[in-house]
């Protein structure tokens, strides 16, 4: 049975259990991350603690947790060989509903929980993503990783109920990302267009090792947004993110990305990061 960790105790999974009274459940006053598991090591951890930190900062949650010592711990007594270590920090429990917490805060609460399953053989690496342009409305802070999260599920519901995979949001008329994952195209000119993580979009681990890489391949990049039809006259389009790397985009609205198949450049950028977390 699997094993979750809430304070500095592990509990089975069924006996798992936060107060009804927590701010994250009452006010969304919540953070998290989703740490990658490869080979039963875990992946870009450094990153995921740093961008942890922002996370915290925003939210007005104060934390000193040894996160990486419990995600190791985690991912030995749940035996993961590959999957994700999710943890969540809320603002604790004031023991009432109150939208002002009590002074001092109450301490924060802390769980994590990892999850098996395949990170590098995703499905939709070989056949593409398919996905619907949805306008952006969520909140202005989005560039923390809060649990805010309705819109996304509210989109990612609406491309499951018409067949398709996700959603990329839009903003006056550019993209800012997708409902869990960063944005990116290769355009007409062969450069690689990502927008920028100072305001609008989360700052993706994945996102920042995409750059990098494609920067080593000797592929321009471009920190800035781009718009529909850019986006429609690009010659790849991928997405981000930690729980499934870099996945192809083939089709945005019923509408083919280029000849509508893996981009040779998005599948070497993929391979290229692959590597770099199995041989870590």
């Amino acid at each position: 049975m699997r094993k979750v960790w809430i304070n500095g105790e592990w509990f089975d999974e069924g006996e798992a259990k936060v107060s009804v009274f927590d701010r994250g459940l009452l006010f969304s006053q919540s953070v998290y991350e989703v740490v990658p598991v490869i080979d039963g090591r875990l992946c870009n951890v450094a990153y995921h603690i740093a961008r942890l930190g922002g996370s915290l900062g925003t939210a007005m949650i104060a934390d000193d947790t040894d996160w990486p010592a419990v995600f190791a711990e985690a991912v030995t007594r749940n035996g993961v060989t590959e999957g994700r270590v999710y943890l969540q920090v809320t603002g604790g429990t004031s023991g009432d509903r109150d939208f002002l917490s009590t002074q001092p805060p109450p301490p924060p609460t802390r769980i994590v929980f990892t999850q098996s399953g395949a990170v590098i053989d995703h499905p939709l690496v070989s056949r593409g993503m398919r996905i619907a342009l949805k306008p952006e409305a969520r909140w202005q802070l989005r560039s923390a990783k809060t649990t805010q999260l309705l819109y996304a599920v509210l989109m990612k519901e609406e491309a499951r109920a018409v067949g398709l995979d996700d959603a990329w949001l839009v903003e006056n008329g550019h993209i800012t990302e997708g409902t869990s994952s960063n944005a990116h195209i290769i355009d007409a000119r062969g450069v690689l267009v990502s927008h920028p993580v100072t305001y609008g979009v989360l700052p993706g681990v994945t996102r920042i090792c995409v750059l990098e890489i494609a920067r080593g391949m000797g592929i321009e990049v471009e920190e800035r947004p781009f718009t529909e039809a850019e986006l429609f006259g690009a010659r790849e389009a991928f997405s981000s993110a930690a729980s499934a790397l870099i996945l192809p985009v083939v089709e945005v609205d019923g509408r083919p990305i280029a000849d509508g198949r893996l981009g040779a450049i998005t599948a070497a950028i993929r391979e290229a990061y692959v590597e770099r977390l199995v041989n870590a």
